[in-house]
């Protein structure tokens, strides 16, 4: 009989208390989401005098998630479990299908983010540049693993996202003549008298060639470019409207002065995400978020190759050689999918009203849940209901149907393994 209870709690959902990153980028104390979050699912004191950047919910060494009721006699008293410990003692809980794809772990990271200022102009490694650089750099590249990742947005969000088309470019080179000054009439003229007859794969020669260019010009040459750039622009202010993306090249030169993203951020597309839309980005995509608050969620990885809008260290050469908008698809009336074209994950962003109940279908993968707001009863077809609250940090099972109902109004998110997964 015990055994067969000591299974069942194996099968139940598991509250988590989830870890906090303060980055130099986060928001200050009380005025971001995370810290708030992390205050409630911790209890811990807020120092408001401290950026809190992200809250990491799931399996990753650099931010583990503990289970609040699993604790385990280490002989000088109880220890917390943490979550990766508990599934590679459980690894049921994940469902067949995904153990035998990606082992006794959670294939996928959730995050919330709160961005005070413009995160590094970065991309992540694909699945066999990561195996290299872990190989060859792995006290910089700290695992082996691929990095796609999405972010849906909790407020207005901006982000750099991805290589603004050739025709835009042009007018880049024919505006901004610091960017000439750097990489030479030579190269802005391939770029200027190219056209779309030469070919998708000529085009992206040229393109890498001047971007490489650009990202290896010294230190004092990209100051020296800045310091013009900024001094024109805040002339030019006086008698013209400024376009959006000078306006925020200015912004982005009072966080980081004299730094060389200041100008390569002319080459990537400036976009920005109303609450509920979403951002994929894939392997090798050049992207910055720049403000705003968002959830997040990539392949379990940490890897991040940087050349820009940061103090860290930076890989040009990596970046420059490995070199969209999405609306989600509704679900019901209450919850909105966010599927991308990944397999190790899909989100669900669902905002219930005072009162509504909505359930989530049994799937063959695990899933967390994050309440973002409010508060509400959770249960299962095997459990009675049990309160949940903004904070709250949930794991649930595969194979586990929920049913969820708002007592205030209640948001929440829902990470796990991409559908897609399992058909096939």
């Amino acid at each position: 009989m015990a055994e067969k209870n000591a299974g069942k709690r194996k099968k139940q959902l598991q509250l988590l208390r989830c870890s906090v990153q303060n980055y130099d980028w986060g928001r200050i104390g009380e005025e971001s989401k995370v810290a708030e979050l992390f205050l409630l699912n911790s209890g811990m004191e807020i120092q408001n005098d401290k950026p809190y950047a992200e809250l990491w919910m799931g399996t990753h060494n650099s931010g583990p998630s503990f289970l609040i009721l699993g604790n385990r006699d280490g002989g000088s008293g109880l220890e917390p479990l943490s979550l990766k410990s508990w599934i590679s003692e459980n690894p049921h809980v994940l469902g067949e299908k995904v153990v035998e794809k990606w082992g006794a772990d959670l294939p996928f990271l959730f995050k919330v983010l709160s961005i005070a200022k413009a995160l590094s102009i970065q991309a992540h490694p694909d699945k066999a540049l990561a195996e290299t650089l872990h190989a060859t750099q792995p006290t910089v590249y700290k695992d082996d693993n691929h990095k796609p990742e999405m972010a849906l947005a909790l407020t207005e969000f901006e982000a750099l996202c991805g290589f603004v088309s050739l025709e835009e470019l042009k007018n880049v080179l024919l505006s901004v003549p610091e960017i000439i000054e750097l990489v030479g009439s030579k190269s802005a003229g391939e770029i200027l008298h190219a056209n779309k007859q030469d070919g998708e794969e000529k085009i992206k020669a040229m393109l890498q060639s001047i971007f490489t260019q650009l990202m290896s010009t010294s230190e004092d040459e990209i100051s020296g470019a800045v310091s013009k750039l900024k001094t024109r622009l805040n002339m030019e202010n006086k008698m013209r409207q400024l376009t959006e993306k000078e306006q925020l090249i200015l912004r982005l030169e009072k966080q980081y002065p004299g730094d060389i993203g200041v100008i390569s951020a002319f080459f990537l597309n400036y976009v920005k995400l109303n609450p509920g839309e979403a951002l994929y980005l894939g392997a090798n995509e050049p992207h910055a978020y720049i403000f705003g608050e968002c959830i997040e969620c990539m392949a379990t990885s940490d890897n991040v190759v940087r050349a820009g809008l940061t103090p860290k260290y930076r890989d040009v050469h990596t970046l420059c050689s490995m070199l969209t908008y999405r609306q989600g698809v509704p679900l019901n009336p209450y919850t909105t999918r966010y599927l991308p074209p990944f397999e190790e994950f899909e989100v669900d962003r669902c905002v219930l009203p005072k009162g509504a109940s909505v359930k989530f279908p049994a799937v063959p993968g695990p899933s967390l849940f994050v309440v973002t707001t409010g508060r509400g009863t959770i249960q299962t077809e095997s459990s009675s209901a049990d309160a949940i609250v903004e904070g709250c940090v949930l794991f649930v099972p595969a194979d586990t149907e929920l049913g969820v109902t708002a007592m205030d109004g209640l948001q929440l998110y829902r990470a796990g393994v991409n559908s897609k997964f399992f058909e096939h």
